[in-house]
């Protein structure tokens, strides 16, 4: 749909692009995507530019040379004929802007993440999934779209230097290194939110992990999967959307 800009750009950024449209396809193919709604923006190395998806486009339909590229002002840097998702860019660039650890930012709308955003309780201790995300897990209260420049510092405030962060009455967003790393920790996450939601459907008493087993959520996490094992399994992933929906390095 877009001619390629390979040739335009640098081999860091047409690697970021390439990582950046697969997840969005990633995403599109697991179901968490809202048509055209959310978004995940990862920054470019050395610069202080970062990638976004053309807004109107299918997630199963981004490349590599499709996203949009802007500064944090939210100016284009590469001409589009797409625009930008205005709350995408409020969330994500006051994130980037602020954590230099978060090469990537991903945010979806699933029906289980939006569906545990509206409890009171939010994510509980049900399964291995949730021993992962209660070890790194903000919250931060609903306040309308997020189109308002006064909401990024209380956004900041919340999220910390957490790895996931559930958006009440909204659904989740999670950072990483990589867009590797951010990928898997949506993945936990989604999964945490889609077991809690089965279990609480299926009407028995539920069993919560004791708060000593949670106390070694941290140590264990890191020790299980270097990090969130982005590493470990983005190429096995990356086979797998070749096999489904390649084309998304044009």
């Amino acid at each position: 749909m877009t001619n390629s800009i390979k040739s335009q750009v640098s081999p860091e950024e047409w690697q970021a692009r390439v990582d950046l449209a697969a997840a969005y396809r990633l995403v599109a193919l697991y179901g968490w995507d809202d048509l055209i709604f959310t978004h995940i923006t990862v920054k470019i190395p050395n610069t202080e530019h970062f990638l976004i998806n053309p807004y109107g486009m299918m997630f199963e339909e981004i490349t590599a040379s499709s996203l949009v590229k802007i500064n944090l002002a939210g100016e284009k840097v590469i001409d589009s004929p797409y625009p930008i998702n205005p709350a995408g860019f409020l969330i994500h660039s006051c994130i980037h802007a602020a954590r230099h650890d978060a090469i990537c930012v991903m945010h979806t709308h699933s029906v289980n993440g939006v569906a545990v955003s509206a409890q009171k309780n939010g994510v509980l201790p049900l399964s291995q999934q949730s021993f992962f995300v209660l070890s790194s897990l903000a919250y931060h209260d609903y306040e309308g779209v997020a189109l308002l420049e006064g909401e990024k510092p209380r956004l900041l405030k919340d999220f910390g230097d957490k790895t996931f962060l559930m958006l009440r009455n909204h659904g989740m967003l999670t950072v990483g290194s990589s867009v590797a790393e951010a990928f898997l920790a949506m993945y936990i996450f989604e999964a945490a939110c889609m077991v809690q939601v089965r279990a609480q459907s299926g009407g028995g008493e539920l069993i919560h992990i004791p708060d000593s087993i949670l106390a070694m959520a941290t140590t264990q996490v890191a020790q299980v999967t270097l990090g969130m094992g982005g590493a470990l399994a983005w190429p096995a992933l990356l086979r797998k959307l070749d096999r489904k929906n390649p084309g998304y390095q044009d």
